[in-house]
């Protein structure tokens, strides 16, 4: 199977500017490496109609182009169940029926994150078993064996997260993200991954759940963000950060490409004309402060 690299969007809203530089990004790393540039919508939650022929569209405008046909997650729940299945087999998940205020509510392992799962459903005999399925559907999880895991990324290096029993599939019966992206990753052929630095953290437990389905682990590349002068990540509420909202101030497309390319090191023009200066070694390591003023600068 050919390696891949991807962009894979929500389809909850227009692309803001920090989405538009991760994908330039990792078009960038996928081209320089020689890898196909594959576009995967994730539309398991959180989709708004008319949300993924906007994004398509943006990327198009800023010189993103993709190889094959756009897939999307809620066409691909037969790998999700058997992977499932595989764990299950395994011995290796177990249901829960605690809600996510009774999960910040309880008492973690001194080094967990807040939020992570403190294992209370984690060895019930048969009959609570049966009585919490009476009360509430369950949840699936994980039935980890390590606490952390360790990864090696091109620009943060090695780097261990937490590893705890987290979910695979909801109460509602969707799979959860760290699953499904695991899986689609693997079987599109996926083995470099560049996103945005805050889905760091999560990663060890993703490459964790790729070794227990003896998946290779793909190449890691976690980018700075965009961010407000605040120092917060971008968001729509900062204003004009959408193609569609700078055009309606006089910034077209081709100029938001530029300063976007310039916010690399990387000169002006297609990406294409860029490619061949892109270095990975040579990128900013901190966020990026942007502003609606900014991008109409020469």
């Amino acid at each position: 199977m050919t390696s891949a690299g991807r962009f894979a969007p929500s389809p909850s809203g227009e692309l803001h500017i920090g989405n538009l530089r991760t994908a330039m990004l990792a078009w960038l790393f996928a081209r320089s490496t020689g890898r196909a540039f594959l576009l995967r919508v994730e539309d398991l939650d959180r989709a708004r109609a008319g949300a993924e022929a906007e994004q398509l569209r943006d990327l198009a405008a800023i010189g993103v182009t993709w190889d094959g046909d756009v897939v999307r997650q809620t066409a691909r729940g037969p790998l999700y169940a058997e992977a499932i299945t595989r764990l299950t087999r395994a011995g290796l998940t177990y249901e829960c029926f605690c809600t996510r205020r009774e999960i910040q509510e309880a008492a973690s392992a001194p080094h967990a994150p807040q939020g992570a799962y403190p294992g209370t459903c984690r060895n019930l005999d048969r009959a609570e078993l049966e009585f919490k399925r009476s009360i509430r559907p369950a949840a699936l999880r994980l039935r980890a064996g390590v606490a952390e895991f360790t990864v090696t990324d091109v620009l943060h290096g090695q780097f261990t997260g937490v590893v705890d029993d987290f979910v695979l599939r909801r109460n509602d019966g969707v799979t959860a993200y760290n699953l499904a992206v695991v899986v689609d990753d693997a079987e599109q052929g996926i083995d470099q991954v560049v996103r945005g630095d805050d889905l760091l953290p999560s990663t060890p437990r993703q490459a964790y759940l790729a070794s227990l389905l003896n998946i290779p682990i793909p190449e890691y590349a976690h980018v700075p963000l965009v961010v407000n002068h605040d120092g917060v990540r971008l968001a729509k509420r900062d204003g004009a950060v959408t193609l569609a909202d700078l055009a309606k101030t006089g910034v077209a497309a081709g100029e938001v490409r530029d300063r976007l390319l310039a916010s690399v090191g990387l000169p002006g023009g297609t990406l294409g004309q860029a490619l061949p200066a892109f270095r990975p070694g040579a990128l900013p390591r901190e966020p990026w402060v942007w502003t609606p003023k900014a991008a109409t600068t020469p």
